[in-house]
Formats: structure tokens, C-alpha cells, sequence
């Protein structure tokens, strides 16, 4: 930097004494602004260049573009690259690499593959570094098929790939979840001879931690043993995948291994180890490698302590946690916003914002800015444990404070504001999520459904759904919960339109979507396409649970078909699924409607022998029936029972109407 600095202050005093600097000179010196960081001096020094009648050659362009490039002012630097021409200057090697990476920063890879198309019509050589930087936009988009064609293309254009070319393709396909061909790859590199560096041999490894291939990744590290002295990046990278999949003794057995081999391990070695074992829950033993972090001469980190304060957080020992945050303090080092934001996040998740804004307080008052995702973790937590004048107090304290939404804070809010039934305030906050320049997504939307079909608004609900159709949002199966359920009451053909959309949008129906379409079937007296439904979730292997068999069992009474409830019934206690209040209660009035007042009794009995009793209304209509059938003793019975347990016309065990089948 200073020998940059010198250059240029010897370019002033040339100035400065009346000399005439030539090209070579401003050159150097709009080099030297730009190698220093100051772009604007060199602007400042090419326009002084040109306006001095001094003509710029190639190097002083290639300096501009590669500067405007670097801070990813690409159209700027294309303007550089236009003027060029204009002054006749062929771009070169140097030119087009420049302007080809610039290209690949920004994301622009085909506008990158249209400057090596102009290479070739302008006749000039690329270079390996071309290639290279070409490969790493294309492996970066996980565009690997193309990355093979421009791979044999530059082979034919006689470069070899060298060692950046290896870790680029391993990198990619790696990432790319093609851990078989990047270890092909990299088998093959070796074999061609290409120097393979630990730098390499960790991405390698990394992808194969990643596809959980943990023991071939520690086959390849003893091989490597053999070949190079492998460093702590390409250790920690095993420690990192046993710790992935669980095998802490696997892990523990590499970090001894590292140690034989003379090499130490680091920070980054014990807090993997520590990470894992806090999300395992074991902290006990995150504790005792806190020690053998110490002993070995490792200072904990603040990530050190932020991973213990989440797994203390998660474990609700937030004693500890308070400890852990003074014990940081205490040397030196100062909890950021992710110690914080931890438990803050921990209390919301329990529904404490009391807690949650102690810690906000305290948090701010240590001079530790809070961020969007600290606000987004309060005013969520607030609307989940229906605290809106709590959330809303938070959303005008980001506005205060100027800190930028997000549409994660307007969808918490969206939540909040459809739970309450605010839906006048919810439509005004959709309005400013596309004031802010934000686009609504599914969570949005949903919200909205969900807060109509609550307020039972079904039009509305109908209106937000294609509202969202319409802007091109995909539904997710959790659109139709709410919706499904609104407009059963419209009628099962809107149910049935509805539910053919799904299958048109090859979403899977969940449970949730199956029940509430076997309710509304049933309830419109379409009990045999309940049953074509109930088979339908057999066949996608969505276990039926307790709703499903009430509305089928609900379906069949109706209709007279006891037999099949009575299978239905038996099929649920062979599941596991124990009957309850509800359950008796739709048999017990089945039976009733029927005047089969025996069968009804017989339903009575197996209640009242599980400890549970129908409502009042019912115990009347089964005691007349069975005086009307003649059974007077089982009436008798029965009217003994409820006066044992203390029944009366005033009072329930449990809400047993069967319009509550499915609540």
C-alpha cells in the first residue's frame, strides 16, 4: 500500500513542477489509485489523462475495468470497455478476462459466455484463467453439465486442468449432490498428475461428509497421510462430518488421530465437537470439552459460548445461560447479537416476552445493536401467544429505530392480525408489503385465507386464493386447510373443485385436507365417496386417525348401515385408536334415530364402563326409547348410573354433540 501511496505523491510533485506526464506515467499512477482502493482518484486521474491530450493505451483500460469489476460495477466498466473501442484499442487477454470475471461476480454468466464469443471472433487466445473463471460461474449455478462441454473445450484448446480447475469441478458437484462423480473426478485429477493441495482434497471431503459418506471421506484422509501432510482444514472437515451423522467417537478418534500427527487442534476442532454435543442435548459433556479446550490451550471463542447458551436455552436452564453470559464478560470477551438472540428466541418460542424483552433491554443497554431477526423472533413470539398490542409496540420500535423489515416481520404481524380477526388491518398491511417494494409469498396469503375462513368469510377466502393463483404464488397443501374446511359449508361441489385443483397442482392432500373432505362428503350424504377418499389415504400410506373414523362412522349411522360402524369401530380399536366421549356419543345417537334403542344401550354400556357418559339431551332420548321398547330395567339402570355420577339437566361430561364430530 505505501509503495502505491509513493507513487502517486510522486506523480504530484511531477505535476506540481510542470511537467508533462506521458501514457507510461498515468498509467502507473491510475494503477496506483486503483490498487489502493481509490477508484475515484483513478477515475479522476484516466478523465485528467484524457483531457490533457495524453491517449490512453490498453493498460490504462484494463486497470479502470478491473477496478470497476472488483466492486461489481459492471456496467460502469462496460462503459469503460465501450470507450476503448471507440478509441481503436484492441482489447486483449488481459481486457476480456477481466470483463468475463466481472461478469461471473454479478451472476451474469451468459453475458460472460457472449464476451468469450466476441474473444473468438476477434481472434483472441483465451487463456486457462478464462477457462477457470467460466467453470467456476458454471459450477457455482450447479450448471455441471455445461461445465463438462466448456471442460472439453478447453482441453481441446490445449490447457490441462490444474489444480484451481479441480477444485472448482469438486466444488461444484459436490455441492451439486454428485458426490460419485467428484470423487471420480478427483481420483482422476491424481492420475493425470495434477498436484492436489489440501485445499482441494477438503472440498473433497467436505461433499462427502455432507452425502453422509463420512468413512470413504476418512479413506481418502489415509490416503492422503501417504501423499502430503494433510492440515488441520482437512481433520476438522472429518471431525465436522462425523459430528454431522452422530458418531461422536468416530469424531473424538480423528481429533486423537490429528494430535498423533502433530498438529493441534483448533477452535474450530472443539467447537464442532461442542455444537454437536449440545444439539444432542448432552451437556454434561459439551462442558467437559469445554475443559479439554482449556488444557490444551484453546481460549473459548464467543461462538464457543453462543452454542452453549443454545443448547443450555433449548434444555429451559436459563440459570446457566445467565452464568455463561457473565462468564463471557468476565474474560473479555462480549456477547453479540446471537448470544442474545438465543434465548430471546428461546423465550418467544415458550411464549415468555416479558422474559424476551428483559433480555432485548439488556442486550441494548450493553451497546449490542438489535437486528431485523431479533425483532422478527419478538413480534412473532408476541402474535403466537396472542400478544398483538405486544407485537405491533415492537414493529413501531423497528420503525423508530430505522431497522429495515423484512416480509418474515410482515408475515409475523399478517399472523397476528388474521388470528385476532383484524382483517381490515391485515388487507392495510398486504397494501404496504407492496409499498416497501416486497413481494407477498404463501405464508402471506395463507395467513389471509386462514384469517377469512376463522371470521367465516367464505367469498374471501375464495377471492385471496385465486388472488394468489393469479400472481403466480404455487399454493402449499397447508392453503387448502382452511380452505377446504371454510367452503364445506358452501356445498361439496366448491369442496370438490377445490380438491381437484390439488391434484392438478400435483400437490399431496395431508390428513388434515382428507378429514375435512370425508366431513364434507358425509355431511352432504355422499358416504361412498368418503369411503373412496378413506381408501385413497390408505394408498398414500396417511394413517386415519380419530376425526376420520368419526365421520365415517357418522356417514354410516346415518344411512342405517350399522354393520359397517360397527366395523369401522372395530378397525379403530385395532389400530390402537381408543374411543372416546365423541366417538359413543355418534354411535349412541345413530342407534337412537334408528329406534334401535337395545343397540344404543349396548353403545351406552361400553361407555359408561370406560368411565365416560353422554350428554344429558341423549340420556333422555335413550331412557324414553328403551320405556318405549319395553325395557324399563335397563332404563332404570341407566337413570341410576346418571344419578350416581351426579347428572343433571344442567350439566355434561363433555360437549358430546355430534355436530362436534371433527372440532
Amino acid at each position: 500500500m505505501k509503495q502505491f501511496e509513493k507513487v502517486l505523491s510522486l506523480f504530484a510533485e511531477t505535476m506540481e513542477l510542470g511537467f508533462r506526464p506521458d501514457t507510461f506515467m498515468y498509467g502507473k499512477a491510475v494503477q496506483a489509485a486503483v490498487k489502493s482502493g481509490d477508484l475515484k482518484k483513478g477515475t479522476e486521474l484516466f478523465e485528467s489523462m484524457k483531457s490533457s491530450g495524453v491517449r490512453p493505451n490498453v493498460f490504462v483500460f484494463n486497470v479502470l475495468i478491473g477496478g470497476l469489476c472488483k466492486e461489481r460495477r459492471i456496467r460502469d466498466a462496460e462503459k469503460v470497455f465501450d470507450e476503448m473501442c471507440k478509441w481503436n484499442l484492441a482489447a486483449n487477454k488481459v481486457t476480456y478476462n477481466t470483463l468475463i470475471d466481472g461478469y461471473c461476480k454479478v451472476g451474469e454468466v451468459e453475458a460472460a459466455f457472449g464476451l468469450r464469443g466476441r474473444m473468438r471472433k476477434e481472434n483472441v487466445e483465451p487463456s486457462i484463467v478464462t477457462f477457470n473463471t467460466l467453470l467456476s460461474a458454471l459450477c457455482k449455478a450447479k450448471r455441471m453439465g455445461e461445465a463438462q462441454v466448456l471442460l472439453k473445450e478447453m482441453k481441446e484448446c490445449g490447457f490441462e486442468p490444474d489444480g484451481f480447475t479441480v477444485s472448482t469441478l469438486l466444488d461444484g458437484m459436490s455441492k451439486s449432490g454428485d458426490g460419485a462423480g467428484a470423487l471420480e473426478w478427483y481420483e482422476t485429477a491424481i492420475s493425470d498428475g495434477v498436484r492436489i493441495n489440501n485445499y482441494t482434497s477438503s472440498i473433497l471431503l467436505n461433499g462427502l461428509c455432507r452425502e453422509g459418506r463420512v468413512e470413504k471421506a476418512e479413506e481418502i484422509l489415509t490416503k492422503l497421510e501417504s501423499r502430503l501432510t494433510p492440515d488441520e482444514v482437512v481433520y476438522n472437515t472429518i471431525v465436522h462430518g462425523y459430528c454431522l451423522v452422530g458418531d461422536m467417537d468416530k469424531a473424538i478418534s480423528i481429533v486423537e488421530r490429528m494430535e498423533r500427527k502433530g498438529l493441534r487442534p483448533n477452535s474450530i476442532t472443539f467447537n464442532c465437537l461442542i455444537h454437536k454435543f449440545c444439539e444432542m442435548q448432552k451437556m454434561d459433556e459439551a462442558e467437559k470439552w469445554i475443559e479439554n479446550m482449556v488444557k490444551k490451550g484453546v481460549a473459548p471463542t464467543v461462538e464457543t459460548y453462543n452454542t452453549l447458551i443454545d443448547g443450555y436455552g433449548q434444555a429451559c436452564v436459563f440459570d446457566r445461560c445467565f452464568e455463561l453470559l457473565d462468564e463471557m464478560e468476565a474474560k473479555g470477551l462480549k456477547p453479540n447479537v446471537v448470544s442474545y438472540g438465543s434465548l430471546i428466541n428461546r423465550f418467544c418460542k415458550q411464549g415468555k416476552i416479558l422474559e424476551a424483552e428483559i433480555m432485548l433491554r439488556d442486550m441494548l443497554a450493553k451497546g449490542v445493536l438489535a437486528n431485523t431477526q431479533i425483532y422478527n423472533m419478538l413480534i412473532d413470539g408476541s402474535c403466537l401467544a396472542g400478544k398483538l398490542k405486544d407485537a405491533l409496540r415492537f414493529f413501531d420500535e423497528m420503525t423508530r429505530s430505522e431497522i429495515p423489515f423484512t416480509l418474515v416481520t410482515y408475515n409475523a404481524l399478517m399472523n397476528g392480525l388474521c388470528k385476532k380477526g383484524k382483517l381490515t388491518e391485515a388487507e392495510d398491511l398486504l397494501r404496504e408489503i407492496t409499498n416497501q417494494g416486497l413481494s407477498p409469498d404463501v405464508i402471506t396469503y395463507n395467513c389471509l385465507i386462514s384469517g377469512y375462513a376463522n371470521a367465516g368469510k367464505r367469498q374471501k377466502c375464495l377471492e385471496v386464493y385465486e388472488t394468489m393463483k393469479k400472481s403466480g404464488i404455487r399454493p402449499t397443501v397447508s392453503t387448502y386447510h382452511p380452505l377446504i374446511n371454510e367452503c364445506s359449508k358452501e356445498g361439496v361441489e366448491i369442496v370438490e373443485k377445490i380438491f381437484n385443483e390439488m391434484s392438478q397442482m400435483n400437490l399431496v392432500p395431508d390428513r388434515v385436507v382428507y378429514n375435512a373432505m370425508i366431513f364434507s362428503v358425509v355431511e352432504a350424504g355422499l358416504v361412498d365417496r368418503a369411503f373412496s377418499l378413506h381408501d385413497e389415504m390408505k394408498a398414500r400410506d396417511i394413517v386415519p386417525d380419530k376425526m376420520t373414523y368419526n365421520s365415517l362412522i357418522l356417514g354410516c349411522v346415518r344411512e342405517g348401515k350399522l354393520p359397517e360402524a360397527n366395523s369401522l369401530v372395530d378397525d379403530m380399536k385395532a389400530k390402537g385408536l381408543a374411543l372416546k366421549a365423541d366417538t359413543y356419543s355418534i354411535l349412541i345417537k345413530g342407534y337412537c334415530d334408528l329406534k334401535d334403542f337395545g343397540g344404543a344401550y349396548t353403545w351406552y354400556r361400553e361407555m359408561y364402563d370406560n368411565g365416560l357418559l353422554p350428554n344429558i339431551g341423549m340420556c333422555n332420548e335413550l331412557v324414553s326409547g328403551l320405556r318405549e321398547e319395553g325395557k324399563e330395567e335397563e332404563a332404570q339402570i341407566l337413570c341410576s348410573e346418571l344419578g350416581v355420577k351426579g347428572v343433571d339437566d344442567q350439566s355434561t361430561s363433555e360437549d358430546l354433540s355430534v355436530q362436534h364430530v371433527i372440532s
